[in-house]
């Protein structure tokens, strides 16, 4: 099948990915309400659609937080990233600056900050959780420094992981041991381009950035239970200032669904802010994104940087949010199931549906630059 939107692309990434691979991509937290209102209240977002306008010559470049970029669109951060073909991050990032568009390396990547860094011509984002181990944090962060990301993306929805019933079903997360390995490794003998590719030729599989303090234990029940026993639950908006103090950067907060909270951000010092519910994949029956996203720009719009996420699965959909008061948007599900699909070729060809569709959306709704947009939602 040719892929024509992200909806194929999911398609083409179920089949060809292991099930514990492709669940963990997919799926939410509990029953998943979440995830699903993430989808729908976007597509419910009317817009404007004017007409015998001059959208002869439509421009979808912007500049966040004083990068430009060729649209207001960007790959977000996805733990397990590069499990999904072999070496993915590095794949990803070649794709984004292909796209002259921001990538974001997520602290649990398959790949390391360095791998990143030598496959990269430009500088990418780095996105960083609150972990107890403050000096570990610290080094990730002096890490980040010295190989150029200008921004960090500081995840603060996850004090303590949501519950995943689609990992626990197919044997990602609860199945220690032998029998868990077993179990995944049927899975794997079932898709055998996969299991070539990243089983065999995407060596090693450890979790890069966390490596050093996992240390032999690198196994997939390793992982999730180092998250489970080292993410920070006791955590406050001071916490903010110590990450200030390790990093002179842009430091993005992602994360926020009230408008309180945005407000906080802000005064905590915080360029910009991420309305996210972590994809529906934390607290469930909360807030869509796109439901959330009106009240925080009205509270902190123009003040600082508004990014937002969730149920993004086309150009259309990243005109909606920008309609919302978003000043860009991260793909996260989108980029990762092109990237299962096909690789960085994929991503590719996935960037440039979403340019294709925002450049249509745009000019059916009589508007040729994205600072216009938000005057196109009823």
């Amino acid at each position: 099948m040719k892929a024509a939107s992200v909806i194929d692309y999911r398609e083409l990434a179920r089949a060809r990915l292991p099930k514990f691979l492709f669940e963990y991509i997919d799926g939410g937290s509990y029953a998943e309400v979440t995830l699903r209102r993430n989808i729908t209240d976007l597509e419910a977002v009317a817009l404007r659609q004017r007409v015998l306008r001059d959208v002869s010559k439509i421009d979808l470049t912007t500049t966040l937080f004083g990068q430009n970029f060729s649209m207001p669109v960007a790959l977000a951060p996805i733990g397990l990233a590069g499990m999904n073909a072999r070496r993915g991050e590095r794949q990803a990032v070649r794709a984004a600056e292909k796209a002259g568009i921001p990538f974001i390396l997520s602290t649990v990547s398959a790949c390391p900050l360095a791998e990143v860094a030598k496959a990269a011509a430009k500088p990418f984002w780095f996105q960083l959780y609150m972990i107890r181990d403050r000096g570990f944090m610290k080094d990730l962060l002096a890490e980040a420094a010295a190989i150029g990301c200008p921004t960090l993306v500081f995840t603060v929805d996850m004090p303590v992981p949501g519950s995943r019933y689609r990992d626990y079903r197919s044997g990602l997360a609860g199945a220690p041991g032998l029998m868990g390995s077993l179990r995944r490794m049927g899975q794997a003998i079932l898709h055998p381009r996969w299991a070539w590719d990243v089983g065999i030729c995407g060596r090693p599989h450890a979790l890069g950035n966390v490596a050093p303090v996992l240390g032999k234990n690198t196994g997939l029940e390793d992982f999730f239970a180092w998250m489970r026993n080292n993410f920070e639950p006791n955590v406050g908006w001071h916490d903010i200032e110590w990450i200030r103090s390790q990093w002179k950067g842009s430091i993005v907060i992602k994360g926020i669904l009230d408008r309180q909270d945005a407000r906080l951000a802000l005064e905590a010092g915080a360029d910009g802010i991420v309305v996210s519910n972590h994809g529906g994949r934390q607290l469930d029956g909360t807030l869509s994104s796109a439901r959330a996203l009106p009240p925080i720009a009205d509270e902190v719009g123009g003040r600082m940087t508004i990014l937002a996420d969730g149920g993004i699965r086309s150009g259309l959909d990243v005109v909606r949010m920008l309609a919302l008061g978003a000043n860009g948007v991260m793909l996260g599900r989108a980029w990762a199931y092109a990237l299962a699909a096909g690789g960085e070729k994929a991503i590719t060809h996935m960037l440039g549906l979403m340019r294709a569709e925002m450049n249509v959306a745009m000019a059916l709704t009589g508007t040729t630059r994205i600072a216009e947009i938000s005057k196109h939602h009823p």
